[in-house]
């Protein structure tokens, strides 16, 4: 069963999806899947989003499985005949559409088109996590009447966030810009404007960045949506400064879990009453200082041969992020697998960049480890001034830090430098030093 009973290719409205080459009316994107492809477990490793979205509404309904190689895994011969295996692959597609066209014929139906997404941040062979449309987009209410709303959004379609955005355009009766990594954020922002895109969505990395271009005020977005990393205050002081009219949510969500909540109060971390049994989205339960989630919108599992569980004890999965009562809040604190050992004291770089970020001169930062000989590591920073902002000190910054940061945490060395790297996801690198 697919969301609402229906295949993708069911919901396209009068809609576009557009990326730097060309724009498409989704009605022309429902091609037939044809026999070639009927029942079969197939690889995509397709070069562009927009091609990936047309496979996608062709095969949903038709193919029994189709794996989503992301943007950043080279398709090297060892990791891709491992996935191949652990997906029992039957053919591998690498062009859509194909050149040869697929026999046509209305396809037989499949109970539900398995989609598998991979892990994002994995190292070695990634996990490939299963879906289905119904797990993916169930939760999206398509719009009473007319249109939805033109999306625009900084993540890739072959990850779960960019995902999400597609699902939301297309089931929602709505169009969607799509990004390229080779773009600038100034050239996105200006041709999300050229298209009257009204709802944004990025990492707060992808923010900050968009925050610091030539083009930030070229937008009048009545939606912007941060989701992938720690949001901090700064972020969102910043984003609504400079976007008065718009809803501004926050949202936590991971590949393996689903969408767990939303914030729109203006704030960082979660209200308290949000870590719940009963939330609106998904059951939200702390298990020492660990978020562990479960809703319908889970995935079913992890793929390798077979159908391996992802769920724990009382069918909750473990998102590995840390959340700290503040208040009558919880703030993220950070993952257990980023953790700096300075001395056999742990660190979470997160929580080091929430305190830079929150200085006036500073855009964006990035918190990492490096080698010590005699701690293991220490705690070092590199920074991006803001633009107009009196060009910061490093010890300056030393002291803004010491002044709200145990003695330890503070990092032992401070660049300025011109720009931050970020992974396919939007999120900052945090590979050590």
């Amino acid at each position: 069963m697919t969301a609402h009973g229906r295949a993708l290719r069911d919901w396209l409205g009068k809609g576009f999806v557009t990326d730097t080459q060309r724009a498409v009316e989704l009605a022309t994107l429902s091609g037939p899947c044809g026999n070639t492809f009927r029942n079969k477990n197939l690889l995509l490793t397709l070069p562009r989003q927009l091609d990936m979205i047309a496979a996608l509404i062709a095969l949903d309904g038709c193919a029994r499985r189709v794996v989503i190689w992301p943007e950043n895994i080279p398709p090297d011969p060892a990791t891709e005949a491992a996935i191949r295996r652990a997906a029992e692959i039957d053919l591998t597609v690498t062009a859509w559409p194909p050149a040869r066209q697929p026999a046509k014929g209305a396809p037989e139906p499949v109970d539900a088109t398995e989609w598998i997404l991979f892990t994002s941040g994995t190292t070695g062979r990634p996990k490939l996590v299963v879906h289905t449309l119904t797990t993916l987009a169930g939760h999206i209410a398509p719009p009473a009447d007319g249109a939805g709303p033109v999306w625009a959004s900084f993540y890739d379609v072959r990850r779960y966030g960019g995902m999400q955005v597609l699902l939301r355009a297309l089931v929602g009766s709505g169009s969607l810009v799509l990004s390229d990594p080779d773009e600038r954020p100034a050239d996105f922002l200006r041709r999300a404007g050229r298209h009257e895109a009204s709802h944004f969505l990025g990492t707060p990395s992808h923010w900050r960045r968009a925050l610091m271009s030539e083009a930030a005020d070229t937008i009048r977005p009545a939606y912007v949506r941060l989701s992938g990393e720690i949001v901090d205050q700064a972020i969102l002081d910043r984003l609504r400064a400079a976007y008065p009219g718009a809803r501004i949510v926050h949202a936590f969500a991971s590949t393996e879990a689903g969408l767990a909540c939303e914030v729109e109060d203006g704030l960082a971390g979660l209200p308290a009453n949000l870590v719940t049994h009963d939330g609106p989205f998904a059951d939200l339960e702390l298990r020492e200082g660990r978020l562990f989630v479960s809703s319908t919108r889970q995935a079913l599992g992890y793929l390798d041969g077979r159908l391996l569980p992802l769920r724990g004890e009382g069918g909750f999965v473990d998102t590995g992020d840390r959340l700290v009562r503040a208040g009558s809040r919880y703030r993220f604190a950070g993952r257990d697998d980023g953790v700096i050992n300075v001395g056999g004291q742990k660190i979470h770089p997160e929580e080091v960049e929430l305190v830079l970020n929150a200085h006036p001169a500073v855009a964006m930062c990035a918190v990492r480890a490096r080698r010590n000989p005699v701690t293991g590591a220490v705690v070092s920073a590199e920074i991006v001034p803001r633009d107009g902002a009196e060009m910061p000190d490093p010890s300056s910054l030393h002291a803004f830090c010491r002044a709200h940061l145990p003695a330890h945490k503070v990092p032992a060395t401070i660049r300025i430098v011109p720009a931050l790297d970020l992974a396919a996801s939007g999120k900052l690198v945090r590979a050590r030093a």
